[in-house]
């Protein structure tokens, strides 16, 4: 391609150059933007620019000759329109304090592609975003859904959720951020989006370890079927819509984080389950499992507004060392003996078919152009 020809074409940039943030880089790229990585790593911008390939986060994947890297923050974020961030979610306040001044006399759109809580102060990555940057709330939007990064990587198909404050920054990000294998569904309820993709995390490890210790698939589902439950209640008791987690941010990423081997919180469940211990699991991950991190903070917050997590506090003992692993299937759905109502939806007992409903509204977005749930459209 000519440089007149590459220069008419939208500028991105994305800072972080691991699996997803590389696959993004792609999506952005096959949807016909010009795009930038960031690396922190010289060795890895060399190979992304002059090789097109990522071989460490992405082996055997080709990446488009519209996608250029470098090491330089400066450079990647010059002329961008549009700036993703990929980051490990407790790095990112620190990696913001460089980004701020670079961006200063800007309004671009800032999107968080990260699924994450800040350990010490249990912000979701789009507040964290708003404090370090000092930008208005509406110039920010976030990524969700069932984004396995290889599968993406390789072009399979799948959905994603693009949500904001302002429809129009929704809008935007999502036109820019489609192609071929990749659907953009829109929303506005960040709160709902963010915490579908962090709290997913959480269970995906609990599948992990039931893996891991030799559980079959009636425990899995029964983890699955109830932490979706838990997942609604705490994002609902911080004012997500409760339709959100019925979406691809809630139940179509907790369904693929779960059952794919390509899940980092999956692997680091079930080498816990295996017997490992957290800090010997964390040695191994040669990727951040956000899911580890988020336990304790997710915790805290769920106790601050009297919601009950009983599979997330039964994982937090597992990763302390106070719980065996194979104890964890007794304590999936209550904490005593005393019967309890099937909630299946935001608090409801006896709904008859909520889960049926919210699997529904997920397969719904995949076969009619997102009808089906009505907190996101296309």
């Amino acid at each position: 391609m000519s440089r007149r020809q590459d220069s008419t074409r939208p500028r991105v940039a994305v800072v972080g150059a691991g699996s997803w943030g590389t696959t993004f880089g792609k999506i952005l790229a096959d949807g016909g933007a010009h795009v930038t990585m960031w690396a922190r790593r010289p060795e890895l911008a060399t190979e992304i620019q002059e090789g097109k390939r990522n071989s460490e986060y992405l082996p055997g994947i080709n990446l488009p000759r519209d996608m250029h890297a470098t090491h330089h923050l400066s450079e990647a974020l010059e002329g961008a329109e549009q700036v993703y961030l990929s980051i490990p979610s407790q790095a990112v306040r620190q990696n913001l304090k460089a980004v701020r001044p670079l961006i200063a006399k800007t309004d671009v759109p800032i999107v968080s592609l990260m699924k994450g809580v800040e350990r010490r102060t249990g912000l979701r990555m789009s507040q964290v975003i708003e404090q370090e940057l000092g930008c208005d709330p509406a110039r920010i939007a976030v990524a969700s859904g069932p984004n396995l990064a290889l599968e993406i990587a390789r072009e399979q198909p799948t959905a994603a959720v693009i949500a904001s404050t302002s429809q129009e920054t929704a809008d935007a990000v999502a036109r820019r951020a489609r192609n071929g294998y990749f659907r953009t569904f829109v929303n506005t309820d960040v709160i709902g989006t963010e915490f579908g993709g962090v709290l997913k995390n959480l269970i995906a490890v609990a599948i992990g370890i039931v893996d891991g210790v030799g559980y079959g698939e009636n425990t899995k589902a029964s983890i699955i079927t109830r932490g979706l439950v838990e997942m609604t209640d705490f994002a609902v008791a911080f004012g997500a819509q409760p339709e959100t987690l019925q979406g691809l941010a809630g139940l179509g990423d907790l369904i693929a984080t779960c059952q794919s081997p390509l899940s980092r919180n999956n692997t680091a469940g079930r080498l816990l389950g295996q017997g490992y211990r957290f800090d010997d699991v964390v040695k191994q991950m040669n990727q951040t499992a956000e899911g580890l991190a988020s336990v304790a903070p997710i915790l805290q917050l769920a106790r601050e507004v009297g919601v009950q997590m009983p599979i997330v506090e039964q994982v937090k003992m597992v990763l302390d060392g106070t719980m065996n692993p194979r104890d964890i299937a007794p304590h999936l759905t209550t904490d005593d003996d005393t019967p309890q109502g099937e909630r299946t939806q935001n608090g409801q007992a006896g709904g008859g078919g909520a889960l049926w409903r919210s699997i529904q509204r997920a397969l719904d977005q995949f076969r009619n152009g997102g009808r089906g749930a009505a907190g996101d459209r296309p």
